[in-house]
């Protein structure tokens, strides 16, 4: 009969436990998560056989970080061969990859069925009374700072090269794109009661919010202050026209406390759109740090769109050709999958200056070509220790180049010998690129001296 033996993973070390009555066990699964609350009941099913506990703290996170990836480090290799005799032995496990890789490596028969995930839960329940030495609280700290080592070690970053900043940077210039369009509308709306005619005048929305707040009451609005509306439109005929406009309006007179609030709301407005250039250039210098072939190819926007739908640049990186095309379109790419109608072309893709530039029968061509260079880009941006934009150069001049064959049908460069060329250059560009860091590097330890 085949013995029944669970591999427990504690933050304070292995421990390995055998059960009892394993084929009852394994039959009567209701009876077991019964006993999984009552200590003196499951201690009668399970017991400990052996307990190693980790040295030291770097030891714990070592060997956690192994068994959470499904490799078996050498201190548990060592135990088990210890403890474990391969005949006719079953070790339970709480994780299918870990016991594989003990499978493969030591050639013991492991499982994490049937009544396996209760007798693991209870053995986390009452572990401190299982194992002698161990306290309720010993345990917990010991987990707590285990688990404190491990998040760190998890969240560990390049602070250069961090894409979430990307992902909440895209997302804070759409909710801003959105928010001063719907305002400016309001100014129109609320300002048009007065001077309606300057909403055909000035049809830009954030000319229009300075144009109300150097106007204010249009009966006060003389020649002199045509220069500073030069100033704002840059066109000394519309500045003209508002001025000519304004005696003959047909508006509504406005009260002094009204003109007021107006004037707030329109200076919160300009200064969102002002903000707004911010994050667009904040935006700009972090694509050029964290992914700048990509920025490269398709432009920083739309490449943050990207790396933002797939949830990170590794994320994005793993995607195949096909995924990165149809990104952004997945209602669309379902409904026709359902309705058995034609499938979407581009997602996200669409808002690249190839897809327009590019003739009607060609755009699903280029789209293709398209995502099959930013999946490339992607890739060499995630995993290159320095990356540089040279491959992002080539990539475009290859859309480029294609783009021109299907219009005149000049062939273009074979994919080897650019992508040749590119990693020469880049080879070149990385030496430079160090000893410009080395060199700033030392010009602020200087400083701090």
């Amino acid at each position: 009969m085949s013995k029944l033996m669970v591999l427990y993973e504690h933050a304070a070390g292995y421990g390995l436990f055998s059960v009892r009555e394993f084929e009852e066990v394994g039959v009567l699964l209701p009876q077991v998560e019964a006993s999984v609350t009552d200590v003196s009941r499951f201690n009668q099913i399970v017991k400990l056989i052996s307990f190693s506990p980790f040295k030291t703290a770097v030891t714990a996170l070592e060997n956690i970080n192994s068994v959470s990836e499904g490799v078996v480090p050498e201190d548990l290799q060592l135990f088990l061969d210890t403890n474990i005799t391969k005949k006719k032995t079953t070790l339970g496990v709480a994780e299918p990859k870990l016991g594989a890789s003990i499978t493969e490596a030591l050639k013991i028969k492991c499982d994490h069925t049937g009544a396996i995930p209760e007798i693991i839960r209870g053995i986390r329940a009452h572990f401190a009374n299982l194992v002698k030495g161990i306290t309720a609280e010993n345990a917990g700290i010991a987990q707590l700072g285990l688990g404190h080592s491990y998040s760190r070690a998890k969240v560990k970053f390049n602070v250069h090269r961090v894409d979430n900043m990307i992902i909440q940077s895209i997302a804070l210039l759409d909710q801003l794109d959105k928010d001063v369009n719907t305002f400016s509308m309001r100014i129109r709306e609320w300002y048009g009661y007065h001077f309606p005619e300057l909403v055909k005048i000035v049809p830009d929305n954030l000319m229009y919010a300075k144009v109300v707040q150097l106007l204010k009451n249009r009966k006060e609005l003389t020649d002199e202050k045509l220069e500073a509306l030069e100033e704002i439109i840059m066109d000394t005929g519309k500045a003209k026209a508002i001025i000519d406009a304004s005696k003959s309006s047909m508006g509504m007179d406005i009260s002094p406390i009204d003109l007021i609030n107006i004037d707030m709301f329109a200076s919160r407005v300009i200064d969102l759109a002002e903000y707004r250039k911010e994050i667009a250039e904040y935006l700009k210098s972090k694509m050029t740090g964290v992914a700048p072939n990509l920025a490269t190819l398709i432009g920083d926007q739309v490449g943050a769109r990207l790396i933002a739908h797939a949830g990170s640049l590794t994320n994005l990186a793993k995607y195949p050709a096909s995924t990165v095309q149809i990104l952004g379109a997945e209602k669309a790419l379902f409904r026709a999958l359902k309705t058995r109608g034609n499938t979407p072309k581009y997602g996200l893709l669409f808002h690249s200056t190839f897809i327009g530039r590019a003739g009607t029968k060609n755009k699903g061509r280029i789209s293709r070509y398209l995502a099959n260079k930013c999946s490339i880009a992607s890739r060499i941006d995630c995993f290159s220790e320095n990356p540089v934009n040279v491959f992002g150069d080539k990539l475009r001049q290859q859309v480029e180049d294609r783009l021109k064959f299907y219009e005149t049908g000049d062939i273009p460069k074979k994919n080897i010998d650019v992508m040749q060329e590119a990693i020469e250059e880049a080879a070149s560009r990385v030496p430079a690129k160090e000893e410009k860091e080395k060199k700033e590097k030392e010009e602020e330890q200087k400083e701090d001296h």
